[in-house]
């Protein structure tokens, strides 16, 4: 978060280690460090490493193996998006503002924030609706907010609190290391970065949420741009001048222990049949996009 004029942001502690990093070992729940929002940064600009897929209109989409195994594992994803006419600062508060989400995102079901750990990390919870055959899902993220010059960073991990355990009627999802990098071009431009390595659960085949995720990304993060568009008119009706991820004095959410939280492994999660979903259906919904 940005403190207002004139307050220096506190360096963030802990160790150095990406969330990406944290789903795969034992070590309690951290809160991500300059160094990590840093090494974000860089992973979103690198292109080594990375699959070209899709290059077209403003939209670039780029996909990793993990694990070497093309089949049976699960893809890193990145899409890059130029956002005409709309500011960084813009991009920024919409993707923070869970208030607007609810009116914009035609997918959500519930989301909201659970509590604050420091002045720019928080605990929340969403769920949205799935195509049949699948059932929805929902996902408790550890999200954490940084501007670096002209630039923000928003990311998450997936964390477990004994307060909200999977529901019987979702299938919990892990984000494994989830972000987004905003950069300004000037004024009103700006450019958005996704980068997601998530395992939806359930007994979807890795190949059907791999080949998916190619398309309903890209599909999510135009929403997203003309949400902004809409965004000004639509924040100076409801609550203008509140905007706690710039100003955290101004954060009424009660404060989480580190200590009540772990990390959700994604093999800890209960596999439900959802294999019924054929190519086709997946091409269905890329050709109705």
């Amino acid at each position: 978060v940005s403190s207002p004029p004139g307050v220096p942001l506190p360096r963030l502690g802990f160790i150095v280690i990406l969330p990406g990093e944290l789903q795969k070992s034992e070590l309690s729940v951290l809160i991500p460090d300059d160094r990590a929002f840093s090494n974000f940064k860089e992973e979103c600009g690198s292109e080594e490493g990375w699959s070209l897929t899709y290059n077209k209109t403003g939209m670039t989409v780029w996909t990793q193996t993990i694990g070497g195994d093309e089949e049976k594992s699960l893809h890193k994803i990145k899409c890059r998006m130029a956002c005409k006419d709309v500011p960084a600062e813009t991009m920024y508060d919409v993707l923070h503002d869970v208030e607007y989400r609810r009116k914009w995102d035609a997918n959500v079901i519930e989301t909201f924030d659970i509590g604050k750990l420091t002045v720019n990390a928080d605990v929340g919870y969403y769920s949205w609706k799935c195509p049949k055959p699948l059932r929805n899902r929902d996902v408790i993220t550890l999200r954490s907010w940084l501007p670096m010059g002209s630039d923000y960073i928003i990311m998450n991990y997936s964390v477990k609190h004994a307060k909200y355990p999977p529901k019987k009627d979702m299938v919990r999802a892990v984000s494994i290391q989830t972000g987004y990098l905003i950069q300004s071009h000037g004024p009103n431009h700006c450019t958005l970065t996704y980068l997601a390595h998530v395992d939806p659960k359930g007994s979807l085949p890795k190949w059907v949420v791999n080949k998916s995720s190619q398309f309903l990304a890209p599909k999510a993060m135009k929403k997203i741009s003309k949400a902004c568009l809409k965004y000004g008119e639509w924040k100076q009706r409801h609550n203008p001048g509140f905007k706690p991820w710039l100003y955290p004095e101004q954060t009424t959410l009660p404060t989480i222990p580190v200590s009540e939280l772990s990390i959700q492994h994604a093999d800890s999660l209960e596999n439900i049949d959802e294999s019924t979903l054929s190519e086709m259906q997946t091409r269905e919904e890329r050709d109705s996009d």
